[in-house]
């Protein structure tokens, strides 16, 4: 993504996961570690997602480290698919490896926030996160786990008006029971074709805020 982006490969329990992590400006103050999940495998997602890059971009103006990587069977990491379990797994083996202690973010897009969720629910108890962005939930197509009440305050959800991969209503009855507010992007699709700098703009802002 730019001169400070660094491959990583990293282990994982179905064998190596490769990563890239994204570095502030050399001499900026690290805010901590940002670990990005990218969308469904089966159709073509990577860590390299513009979505997935755009948030990457996000956390960087902001100060974080951004961490993405490639679930099992994707690229170089090894392993398969597995419906959203191993990916999680994956996801809390790379925190382990990548940012054991510190300040941490969680962000995903589409089915990564599914599974970001997950990891979000098994680490809140003894790590909570200090940042959450979900792009696109896949709420239409898996149970996303709720978000801990504690973590509405920091918690940033944008979804496109017009997305008809994972409907807007779906969306809505997934944060209705939590009172949590979902940012809507007028006539924004899946993707955010056109309008990724105002996604960028949109995550930025929350960064800023907190």
């Amino acid at each position: 993504m730019n001169s400070r982006t660094e491959s990583l490969r990293l282990a994982g329990a179905a064998g190596a996961i490769e990563a890239l992590r994204d570095a502030p400006a050399e001499g900026s103050p690290s805010r901590g570690v940002a670990l990005i999940c990218h969308p469904h495998p089966l159709f073509g997602g990577t860590m390299d997602n513009k979505v997935v890059q755009t948030l990457a971009r996000a956390f960087v103006q902001c100060g974080w480290s951004a961490v993405r990587f490639n679930f099992r069977g994707v690229g170089a990491s090894a392993g398969t698919h597995d419906e959203g379990r191993g990916e999680a797994d994956d996801l809390l083996a790379v925190i382990e490896q990548v940012a054991p202690h510190g300040p941490l973010a969680l962000a995903g897009f589409s089915f990564g926030s599914f599974v970001a969720s997950q990891a979000l629910a098994a680490l809140w108890p003894t790590r909570p996160a200090g940042q959450v962005v979900f792009v696109g939930t896949a709420a239409s197509r898996f149970t996303v786990a709720a978000l801990p009440p504690e973590a509405h305050a920091r918690t940033l959800v944008v979804h496109g008006e017009q997305d008809d991969t994972v409907p807007l209503a779906a969306v809505l009855d997934w944060a209705r029971p939590q009172s949590l507010p979902v940012t809507v992007v007028p006539g924004g699709g899946h993707f955010f074709h056109g309008q990724l700098p105002l996604l960028k703009s949109l995550v930025v802002r929350h960064l800023q805020v907190l």
